[in-house]
């Protein structure tokens, strides 16, 4: 695990799932003493703030003790949002059919910004139709993926 952020899941989501909570994904933004790590949560019945809050606590012990990050920071801990952010592969799998915006760590065909229907999610493999043209992006490449919220 090279990341930060695959370092501060494997870290944080056994005490996340022992609050009751899943640990949807770790998010970590350099901006020098601006720093932000944000964690975000999820659970069936939706989030509130005191569930933010405890697992707040939670996270904010576990970090203090590890100290995996040598830099100044701030921690934020929310629910995903209507812009969810997608981490993991069955993330993807969930969102199939919504639009999504992806962003590739490594471009592909001279691009690494995707904006459209979320096809499908096989193997490590993301299909997404953009303008009519279908793509197949690796979920190792993938830098960053939002759902696109809509609003009927």
């Amino acid at each position: 695990m090279a990341k930060l952020e695959d370092k501060l899941t494997e870290m944080l989501e056994p005490a996340v799932e022992a609050l009751g909570f899943e640990l949807v994904g770790v998010e970590f933004v350099r901006a020098g003493k601006h720093s932000i790590l944000r964690v975000f949560i999820d659970h069936e019945n939706g989030i509130t703030v005191d569930d933010c809050a405890d697992v707040s606590y939670q996270v904010s012990a576990i970090l203090d003790v590890e100290d995996p990050i040598s830099t100044e920071y701030n921690l934020e801990v929310s629910s995903p949002g209507m812009d969810r952010p997608l981490f993991k592969e069955k993330h993807f799998q969930q969102a199939v059919g919504e639009v999504v915006q992806i962003r590739l760590a490594m471009p592909m065909e001279n691009r690494r910004n995707f904006k459209g229907q979320l096809i499908s999610c096989e193997n490590g493999t993301v299909s997404i139709e953009v303008d009519g043209q279908q793509f197949q992006l690796a979920v190792a490449n993938i830098d960053k993926a939002t759902v696109v919220p809509t609003f009927d």
